[in-house]
């Protein structure tokens, strides 16, 4: 378990081709992008990656293209209806060369923690690769307080990070007070970024990065380094487009900036449908106005 979780690992996007088959070739294309601009690893089959609209056999399909045509980690989101098909997909995914997983809890189903930590532990427990506990209350009504976290990081040695994206950065500092260096932190919410990073966060699961990665690099850096007179010049001008991934339809939002940078296209699988009428309108508004006040990076 040598994984050490640092720096922006992209929440990456699944590409479709017309007939919403998975288009392997601009996946590639595209994370090897993400990597050329300083993205330390790739986050593929999240809830950005419309993972719940994925087969099994098709997540293996990414998790594979990605393991041997790039040269970063892949840690897939592990994430399903039941606790024994995220088993199976927790070892089929080492199997096809995933160096860590990202562990969530089941879709559809929350309730309490007796519950919830059966079925993350059995994830975490199903390989020995290093795992990033995922907690996204907004999302999946489930809230892994910062006392249960301690409670699976004293129980597994290969819970080795949070990806915490409960809005909030005082959980960060919380967890921290908690556990020290035990477990690295990440953000996971776009607009929290620099907050997360000053409360001690370490890594950040991002969503835009996916069309704008060379900026978020930048954004990274900069917080990173204490340098926060710049990061807040920079946060300013990104934040109207790293608010695109707070909203129900930050998938198709973050998609559809893609598509204006030239990567891809805005083609998403239902029930999720593309944005049109004034949602259309309104994000375009916000893509124009950062494309003609980027800054030079």
């Amino acid at each position: 378990m040598s994984l050490r979780f640092k720096g922006v690992m992209p929440a990456i996007t699944t590409p479709f081709n017309a007939d919403l088959s998975i288009d392997h070739a601009m996946l590639v294309e595209h994370a090897k992008w993400q990597i050329e601009a300083g993205c330390t690893a790739l986050i593929p089959c999240g809830s950005l990656g419309e993972s719940a609209t994925l087969t099994f056999d098709e997540k293996l399909a990414i998790i594979r293209t990605l393991a041997t045509k790039t040269n970063v980690p892949v840690v897939p989101g592990i994430a399903s209806l039941s606790t024994a098909e995220a088993v199976k997909l927790a070892q089929a995914a080492e199997a096809e060369g995933a160096q860590g997983l990202m562990v969530l809890p089941p879709y559809v189903y929350s309730t309490d923690w007796r519950e919830m930590k059966a079925h993350v532990a059995a994830v975490i427990q199903a390989t020995k690769l290093p795992c990033i506990v995922y907690n996204n209350p907004v999302a999946y009504r489930t809230d892994f307080q910062p006392s249960q976290i301690q409670e699976l990081a004293n129980e597994f040695e290969n819970v080795a990070a949070v990806k915490e994206s409960s809005t909030d950065a005082r959980r960060v500092t919380a967890i921290k007070a908690l556990l020290g260096d035990r477990v690295t932190l990440g953000v996971g919410v776009d607009d929290c970024l620099v907050e997360g990073v000053a409360a001690g966060a370490e890594f950040w699961i991002a969503g835009l990065v996916n069309a704008f990665p060379h900026e978020s690099v930048k954004l990274y850096d900069l917080a990173m380094a204490g340098d926060w007179q710049a990061a807040a010049k920079l946060y300013a001008w990104f934040l109207p487009l790293l608010r695109l991934d707070t909203v129900p339809k930050f998938v198709q939002l973050i998609k559809l900036t893609q598509e204006r940078l030239g990567w891809g296209n805005s083609r998403v699988r239902p029930p999720r449908l593309e944005v049109v009428g004034d949602e259309l309108a309104a994000a375009q508004a916000v893509i124009d106005t950062a494309l003609q006040n980027r800054p030079a990076i």
